[in-house]
């Protein structure tokens, strides 16, 4: 049940019902800070478009279906501009996925040829690769974060596929700590602007691991170009480039769009396959119907591309951790001219709108059930397309959905053929807001499974939370 909220004072216009609680001068600052998820759950009570104060700054979250896809396809209305895309640029620059619509098409239509179906064979070789060398390093009876495991994982099949490059553990760990500190930073910097201007260890270490994360992916393209060859990966396209004025990239742009494909390559993947595999352990009935596929399919060996239309099974429980828990949780735009959401909801020029992707996903009117863990929702053809919107809409729609998809499917599968996970602590995991939707640290178990049945599949489990 979602938490009530005091009521308070409606100081800031029209446009919408205001959410309750506002605190002078802060707004709903604090619940987005120390409760976000729970706050923003308890906003569709109040309407399909509800206005939040972040300090003197008006929101509009948007949690309807066709609103949020009118949103993300309306590239006169809404661009991807103002405060909190500064925010963002500032850890990825200006990349595919920060850049204003402008500037978009050429960038997508530089990068596209990297993700085309002709390639997915060799993606999906490179991902049953690193696939096998994880699950080969480990040993039954002991501890693993998962989290941890698959950001290990989904780098280095980003770097082998993307950038045809491997990474030291040494690098690929400080990238992971450095990633962290800023996922979690840009978070707090986007909801409240002016922890920037106060000296602390906080800030001192967001500006570590932004020197760190600039420094790791500046040396990559410096290595990739320093190597002087086509290699037919997303780096090479981006070093063949060419600007509407016939220039190459720069630097600088090079690394823009190298930490943009790092970050949808690495972490937004692993965070799909952690959520997976703690849900699967939570939920016995799905985790058998999973282990039966993944025997029935594989027989004990490792999985490869050819497999994934013979995973059906793991494919709906991949659909179902994205609905659950969408790494792009919540997708801003900003409004390019007085654009009308609604009868008396009219968002102003330079207005701020927020689509929340999480409660989309979580609605109760397209949703059955909407919080329970169900992969059989999607056999049965229960989840209607309007209300699942995972990877964007539109024309900004995320550019590696098909290879994000395959290789959390792959990893799933190839995790339940050989193991069983156990985690170390039954406390439900509480999602981590960030700009990815992670579930933080989750120690598990291993134990190496012996293809025995595991008794019959159950349909439902606990809600997911």
């Amino acid at each position: 049940m979602s938490p009530k909220w005091p009521e308070g004072k409606d100081c800031s216009g029209g446009g919408g019902p205001l959410a309750p609680g506002a605190w002078p001068l802060l707004g709903h600052l604090p619940y987005l800070v120390t409760r976000p998820l729970d706050f923003l759950g308890s906003l569709p009570a109040h309407g399909d478009v509800v206005r939040v104060r972040m300090g003197p700054r008006t929101v509009h979250v948007v949690s309807e279906p066709a609103l949020v896809r009118r949103v993300l396809t309306d590239h006169r209305g809404f661009d991807r501009d103002g405060v909190l895309y500064d925010k963002v640029r500032a850890v990825l620059g200006n990349g595919l996925a920060t850049c204003p619509h402008a500037e978009h098409l050429w960038q997508r239509r530089t990068l596209q040829p990297a993700f085309h179906h002709r390639l997915m064979d060799r993606h999906t070789a490179v991902m049953a690769a690193e696939i096998r060398a994880l699950t080969d390093r480990w040993r039954p009876g002991t501890v693993v974060d998962v989290t941890e495991e698959a950001f290990r994982l989904t780098t280095a099949v980003t770097l082998r596929a993307l950038f045809s490059a491997g990474l030291a553990p040494a690098a690929a760990e400080e990238l992971r700590a450095a990633l962290d500190v800023l996922l979690r930073a840009v978070y707090t910097r986007v909801v409240a602007p002016a922890v920037d201007l106060v000296p602390s260890p906080t800030r001192r270490r967001y500006r570590r691991a932004l020197a760190v994360w600039h420094a790791g992916v500046g040396a990559l393209v410096a290595a990739h170009r320093a190597a002087g060859t086509d290699r037919d990966d997303a780096l090479s396209l981006l070093l063949a480039a060419r600007d509407d004025r016939g220039r190459p990239l720069s630097d600088g742009e090079l690394g823009d769009q190298a930490a943009t494909l790092v970050l949808a390559g690495a972490e937004t993947t692993s965070s799909v396959v952690a959520w997976g595999l703690r849900l699967l352990a939570d939920h016995p009935g799905p985790r058998a119907r999973l282990h039966a596929e993944a025997d029935a399919v594989l027989d004990g060996r490792p999985p490869t591309g050819a497999d994934l239309p013979r995973l059906p099974y793991a494919g709906d429980v991949v659909r179902e951790v994205l609905r659950l828990y969408p790494p792009a949780w919540a997708v801003a735009r900003t409004a390019v001219r007085p654009v009308e959401l609604g009868p008396g909801v009219t968002v102003p020029a330079g207005g701020t709108v927020l689509c929340c992707l999480y409660l989309v996903h979580r609605r109760p009117d397209p949703h059955r059930d909407p919080a329970r863990f169900d992969p059989d929702r999607w056999s049965a053809g229960e989840v209607p397309r309007e209300a699942f919107l995972p990877f964007g809409a539109g024309a900004t729609k995320c550019l590696g959905e098909a290879f994000g998809t395959a290789e959390a499917t792959l990893a799933l599968a190839a995790v339940a053929a050989r193991w069983r996970l156990t985690p170390v602590s039954s406390r439900p995991p509480r999602p981590v807001p960030r700009l990815v939707l992670s579930p933080g640290p989750q120690r598990m178990l291993l134990t190496a499974r012996t293809g025995k049945p595991e008794g019959e599949p159950e349909r439902e489990g606990r809600p997911a939370g």
